[in-house]
């Protein structure tokens, strides 16, 4: 998988901030290095105006990097990468921009091992950018496309982005934490029909019925019919 390094690009944005140039002895911001060795975060979020793998890649040469160091994307990922950081690690993967989409195959292969990324991460953080608090009961007048939630329970990615990992922790819209996943079990059960054993435990040792995760994929919304 390919990860971003956390020290380099919070580096070479502080560089271009203060001083305009980037030193360009400045270590690679991305990577590629196998999960089942090292340790690192997620971001977790819905898609709005991102980031991609060039321009994460080759910002320092584009015309246009103050452009794009505004985007939403590009501020998430600044974000996770500063709550690496608090949290001691030193890679971040991001969905956005550490996948290189032009080559099918390496898009294939990064589809396919998803869960156990999730799986194998030491932290996820689930930015959810329309709340102030984690909400206890539905909104329907707040989350009017989203069943009462918030967006990213919408989602279809959603599932796995929530069963997969042992630590996901919950962001509000101004990356202050909310909660984390077990200490909010009991409520994501309600909101996603997830059994409150599978939001403690994974599916290690409990195997879901084709009923089961119909259920839990119901009203969830994809891009694409086959997710």
């Amino acid at each position: 998988m390919r990860l971003i390094n956390v020290e380099a690009f919070l580096e070479r944005e502080r560089q271009i901030k203060e001083e305009g140039t980037v030193d360009c002895d400045l270590k690679t911001v991305l990577k590629v290095l196998h999960d089942m060795d090292t340790d690192y975060a997620i971001l977790l979020h819905r898609w709005k105006h991102e980031v991609d793998y060039l321009e994460i890649m080759d910002l320092t040469e584009m015309e246009n990097r103050d452009k794009i160091r505004e985007h939403v994307g590009y501020q998430k990922i600044m974000k996770s990468c500063q709550q690496a950081k608090i949290d001691g690690l030193e890679w971040l993967w991001a969905d956005t921009c550490c996948i290189d989409k032009r080559n099918s195959t390496e898009l294939s292969e990064a589809l396919n091992s998803m869960f156990q990324w999730y799986e194998n991460s030491r932290k996820c953080y689930t930015y959810l950018h329309d709340v102030d608090v984690f909400p206890t009961t539905p909104h329907n007048e707040t989350f009017t496309e989203s069943e009462g939630w918030p967006e990213w329970f919408s989602w279809g990615w959603m599932l796995q982005e929530l069963i997969a990992p042992m630590d996901l922790h919950f962001f509000n819209k101004d990356w202050q934490y909310i909660g984390d996943k077990r200490g909010l079990s009991f409520i994501l059960a309600t909101i996603t029909h997830v059994s409150f054993g599978v939001l403690e435990d994974g599916l290690a040792s409990y195997c879901p019925s084709v009923a089961q995760v119909m259920l839990w994929a119901a009203d969830r919304k994809t891009t694409r019919v086959k997710d």
